[in-house]
């Protein structure tokens, strides 16, 4: 049985900004920085593998930029997925972190970004610092990604409850005149 708190975990603050029942747009949302900072990752490394690197450099710095502000549109339908989270409850810890760590993400994009922006922009192969900065900055939004799993999955947190599922599971209509065999 569901509780009223699961019930207002899986009900949008308002389905005109976040999404209608059952389908949120911050998971479609994410999609944006999280290919575009691996993007951005893979362009860093293949700039050490080319003889002309700064087309690789440029590419990855835009890259960043795309991922910052498609983090900040995520974000701001995340913080509306969180208000539905009731407070006191582990769920809305996880996201609490999830979204602190989401946060921490975007700001050291910024700063990589302005990083790599400044004097005459990218030239050359990315540097040391700036490509670990890349990798350990995507190693935290791999864990604040699987928080976020866990707030779907594991908690149902804006996902439709077992008897709207359950739809999707009951035998679908044949056709007249259609035979099986």
């Amino acid at each position: 049985m569901t509780s009223e708190w699961q019930q207002q975990a899986k009900r949008p603050v308002s389905t005109t900004l976040a999404g209608p029942y059952g389908h949120p747009f911050h998971p479609i949302l994410v999609t944006v920085p999280i290919g575009a900072w691996v993007g951005s990752f893979v362009f860093d490394i293949a700039s050490h593998l080319v003889d002309d690197p700064d087309f690789l450099a440029r590419g990855a710095m835009w890259l960043i930029a795309v991922g910052v502000i498609g983090a900040l549109a995520a974000a701001m339908v995340g913080f509306l997925d969180l208000f539905a989270i009731p407070t006191g409850t582990r769920a809305f810890r996880v996201g609490l972190l999830h979204m602190t760590l989401n946060l921490l993400v975007t700001a050291a994009y910024a700063g990589s970004f302005l990083w790599r922006h400044a004097g005459e922009g990218p030239s050359g192969s990315v540097g040391a610092g700036q490509l670990s900065l890349n990798a350990v900055t995507l190693a935290v939004l791999g864990v604040s990604g699987f928080l976020g799993g866990k707030l779907a999955y594991h908690y149902g947190v804006r996902v439709a409850d077992e008897a709207t599922q359950a739809e999707g599971f009951a035998p679908a209509r044949r056709p007249p005149g259609h035979r099986t065999g």
